[in-house]
């Protein structure tokens, strides 16, 4: 069984690169987005995001994620949290999210190998697949969407889709490479441009991954325009009806 993108503790001499580090109680919006991104995301990355050390993560994430004591029959939206998890991080992790055991955890995810199903996609698993397949490798894509490994294969053909850079670093177990930091004239940029232009659109101007700057304008508390979030409505509605 293979587990793919894990959520590494890294020590606090990584620290420097997240930059100074905020102390003291968590705000409850800080609180919420760690609930979010908590094993979707790194450790380290979490920590650049909210401006706190990467120990100070995982302490909070131990509070808030206690991993006490549930057991017995799983029920279905357990186990749809655990396809969300699953490949982003270790059973470990996802146990401690879940409240469940990780040989509980280790042996659901194993049953979700035995299923398999045939037919259409349906559409929403459609757009999951999409979202997801970068950071995800295709056995642990064949257990979250019930798919043969080679029909995960042909599929991600078929849409033309590519697994992330940074992922596959990551499998190699090779370093991340760093952003670079943002210069005040790119701020200035996003600042003026978020609210009426696709994040696509600010990632290519700006010579940035789309994660970059979705991360940034989160950070800075950026928001589209009604006008925008309605066009992506409009996109989103015909992207729909092209892939039916």
């Amino acid at each position: 069984m293979v587990f793919a993108a894990r959520t590494w503790l890294v020590p606090g001499s990584v620290q420097s690169r997240t930059g100074a580090s905020k102390r003291g109680r968590w705000s409850r919006a800080e609180e919420a987005r760690l609930r979010e991104l908590y094993g979707l995301r790194d450790d380290v990355a979490i920590a650049r995001e909210l401006g706190r050390s990467v120990e100070g993560v995982a302490r909070a994430a131990r509070r808030l994620f206690p991993g006490t004591g549930r057991s017995g029959p799983w029920a279905a939206s357990e186990t749809l949290e655990l396809k969300r998890y699953l490949g982003a991080t270790t059973p470990e992790v996802i146990a401690r999210i879940l409240g469940r055991g990780v040989e509980e955890v280790t042996a659901q995810i194993f049953d979700l190998g035995r299923t398999k199903q045939d037919g259409a996609w349906p559409r929403e698993d459609v757009a999951e697949f999409k979202r997801i397949y970068g950071t995800r490798t295709d056995d642990d894509l064949s257990r979250i969407f019930g798919r043969d490994v080679r029909e995960i294969g042909r599929f991600a053909q078929k849409y033309g889709l590519a697994k992330d850079k940074a992922f596959l670093r990551k499998l190699r177990g090779q370093a991340a490479t760093p952003m670079p930091r943002w210069r005040a004239e790119e701020l200035e940029i996003l600042k003026n441009r978020y609210a009426i232009e696709s994040n696509l659109e600010i990632a290519k101007r700006l010579r940035r991954s789309v994660k970059s700057v979705v991360s940034k304008a989160h950070h800075l508390n950026l928001q589209k325009s009604p006008e925008r979030l309605s066009e992506m409505g409009r996109e989103n509605v015909s992207a729909r009806y092209l892939s039916t």
